[in-house]
């Protein structure tokens, strides 16, 4: 039997079945968008949305309830699911990509997907990919930025998810609100657009934008989910695993339930949203149980980060619904709310139902569990950050553990550091779009670094950072091997892709270390 890349660490978590190649279960790992952890209602028990196929995966598997995204926003939280890598270590120091952002996976990088094509799999992605690719230009405009009017809808795009690792791709480039509004077919976009659209709704609103004519903002949800379940049919027929990354585009603007879930929450938009969300998880899980495959079919639906303002936080609150739990803040956020998210796993060949795991896990880890999973070996060089979560599915609680810590990021390159029951957060405030930040969040005391201690204090409503220096020097010297290092596992040193600050503007780094 082969040995894991963390052998040092994960070496109990290896299996019988990761021999025997016709017996490597299934992957599908569900990722909304903007889904937040109150939104749940098997994790939130006073939530006023009702999400009951996913609280049926989740009695029927495992729930974590301390898992995070590496961001508080999509772009980067997506490129560490693939890669197994934080995301600040790659170009994007902030902020996110728009529609006609260039490829942000490096060439060459090991992704989930390509690591299980190398080792028997079908791989899929169909959904949101958000990570930028190349689009093809028009003759006499190659040296122009992509953009409407230089792109050539007619050529394939390059350095997309068939560059990455997938087999097939049903795709489109951004959130649906960035434009432009174009599926991608493998690596072909299916239409040129002959139009533009624009919608200035309150809850529906998207930019203006090149739009193809197969592309219906309002069916592209549903019409992904189709394309999921028909995947499954096709696959469950052959002797081979398959892999599918379904990142779905909702509950993010623009919020268009359609017409069956239409005020079905009696609250908002929103709230309807997260009920065809949950609807459309329930088709997934169901079309595996009517295929023969679940069984042996790890199952993963999560979020990429926290709730958005965009829902109309106020009016969930109104109703009594509180969309981040009890945890501070929402989207964008350095604060629990913005990256502490649903992850809900199913497995019943290995998986106990009702099961939970507590401790500290994080979104990055993919890569390596898949690894751990079918006995492969990773180069030195791949999933820097990533470590199996295989143990913890088994029961093995122990070996999971292991993880040191996981840094947090929120949308203006602010940097946290959490270590069991302490969160070191190096910023001011909520280093995102909540209140408060600045010089407000300064005259509070939240600022310029923040300490909390999560055991006793969930909401993060006392920084205690002056009465325990000996906690904040630990945790920043912890927070700078890691970024130093390249990595935060086993391994050879790394190097990040360009200059990585963690310290906040005006903040020395012997202030915090004595």
């Amino acid at each position: 039997m082969k040995k894991s890349f963390l052998a040092t660490t994960a070496l109990a978590s290896m299996s019988a079945f990761a021999a025997d190649k016709s017996e490597n279960p299934n992957i599908i790992y569900i990722l909304a968008d903007d889904w937040g952890y109150g939104d749940v209602s098997c994790l939130n028990p006073e939530s006023k949305i009702k999400t009951p196929f996913t609280d049926k995966v989740a009695s029927e598997g495992m729930i974590f309830t301390n898992t995070h995204s590496t961001s508080a926003v999509c772009t980067p939280s997506r490129y560490s699911i693939l890669t197994g890598r934080y995301n600040w270590r790659s170009r994007l120091k902030k902020h996110v990509l728009f529609g006609y952002s260039n490829a942000l996976i490096e060439d060459g990088r090991e992704t989930a997907a390509s690591l299980l094509k190398k080792n028997g799999y079908d791989t899929a992605c169909i959904g949101k990919w958000h990570l930028g690719w190349d689009w093809a230009l028009k003759e006499g405009m190659e040296n122009q930025k992509p953009g409407p009017k230089t792109v050539d809808f007619s050529k394939p795009v390059k350095r997309g998810p068939i560059a990455n690792g997938f087999d097939y791709c049903f795709s489109h480039c951004g959130s649906l609100d960035m434009p432009p509004y174009v599926y991608i077919e493998n690596s072909q976009p299916t239409s040129v657009p002959t139009k533009d659209t624009v919608n200035k709704g309150k809850y529906s609103w998207w930019r203006k934008g090149p739009t193809g004519d197969d592309f219906v903002h309002e069916d592209v949800l549903p019409n992904f989910t189709r394309k999921v379940v028909k995947y499954i049919e096709e696959k469950s027929k052959t002797d081979k695993p398959f892999f599918i990354y379904m990142p779905i585009p909702a509950p993010h603007t623009p919020i268009l339930p359609t017409k069956e879930f239409q005020g079905k929450s009696g609250i908002n938009p929103y709230a309807d949203f997260v009920m065809q969300v949950d609807h459309h998880i329930g088709q997934v899980a169901q079309a595996l149980v009517d295929n023969g495959v679940d069984e042996n079919t790890l199952l993963i639906i999560t979020s990429d980060n926290g709730c958005s303002p965009a829902a109309k936080i106020g009016e969930l609150q109104k109703a009594g619904h509180e969309p981040g739990y009890k945890f501070r803040g929402h989207k964008a956020d350095i604060y629990e709310a913005g990256h502490r998210i649903p992850y809900i796993v199913k497995w019943p060949k290995v998986i106990k139902a009702g099961s939970k795991y507590e401790g500290l896990a994080c979104q990055v880890d993919l890569t390596a569990t898949c690894a751990d999973i079918v006995g492969a070996k990773l180069d030195d060089a791949a999933a820097v950050d990533s470590l199996s979560q295989l143990p913890a599915f088994q029961g093995k609680t122990m070996n999971y553990n292991k993880r040191e810590a996981v840094i947090h990021h929120s949308i203006n390159g602010s940097f946290a550091i959490q270590k069991g029951d302490w969160k070191l957060i190096l910023g001011t405030g909520s280093c995102g779009w909540s209140q408060p930040k600045g010089e407000k969040a300064m005259q509070q005391g939240l600022g310029p670094i923040q300490l909390f201690n999560l055991k006793n204090d969930i909401g993060e409503t006392k920084n205690v950072y002056k009465q325990n220096p000996e906690k904040v020097a630990e945790l920043t010297k912890l927070l700078k091997f890691y970024v130093e290092n390249g990595r935060s596992t086993p391994g050879s040193k790394q190097e990040n892709n360009g200059e990585t600050t963690f310290l906040p503007k005006d903040v020395k780094l012997s202030d915090l270390i004595k």
